[in-house]
């Protein structure tokens, strides 16, 4: 892993940033070899609260952290705590993944029942809409919706542009970027 570590109003101190590697680098421990990617770690300090924001872009995952706190190393701490907890989320739905898709009795389980569903099966394979839900939108900037969008930790987030009064997307990219969606006029 590669470290880079900035500061925002705080000087970046060697210690700051051997306690910062020495935290991150317990992660490679949920990991069979040592993942290749940049680590942009930011820390900054307002009005007496500190603040890291964590960010690992990695192939089919995405890891970010963000902690407010009054003390810095507490702050790195809590912040390596929710990386941990996403890690394993991910682990978990993937391990489940292949238990439920891998396993040879599961295989012949599920042709199985392909087989049985294909003899009876009619005209219902539509689509099926299981869940609505219904929110007023914000009017706000691009840069906040997406400030929005990673603190409800959501890949979307629907707003009214405050500009032009449209209804607009902004979405996570597969590179860890952003991209937003404007109707044409």
């Amino acid at each position: 892993m590669k470290f880079n570590i900035r500061g925002e109003n705080l000087e970046v101190t060697g210690s700051i940033r051997e306690y910062v590697e020495k935290k991150i680098s317990k992660l490679e421990r949920y990991f069979d070899s040592t993942p290749i990617s940049d680590v942009h770690v930011n820390l900054s300090v307002y009005n007496d609260e500190q603040r890291i924001e964590v960010t690992i872009p990695m192939t089919n995952l995405l890891l970010r952290g963000e902690v407010q706190h009054i003390d810095l190393y507490a702050a790195i701490d809590l912040v390596v705590d929710k990386l941990e907890r996403q890690i394993r989320k991910y682990k978990t739905k993937v391990n489940r993944k292949t238990r439920q898709n891998g396993a040879a009795k599961h295989v012949f389980a599920d042709l199985e029942k392909e087989a049985a569903s294909v003899a009876v099966e009619d005209e219902s394979s539509d689509i099926e809409i299981v869940r609505t839900k219904r929110f007023n939108l914000k009017p706000m900037d691009s840069e906040e919706a997406v400030l929005q969008m990673d603190m409800l930790g959501h890949a979307f987030y629907v707003f009214t542009n405050d500009v032009s009064g449209d209804t607009n997307v902004v979405y996570r990219r597969k590179d860890g970027r952003y991209g937003l969606i404007e109707p044409n006029a």
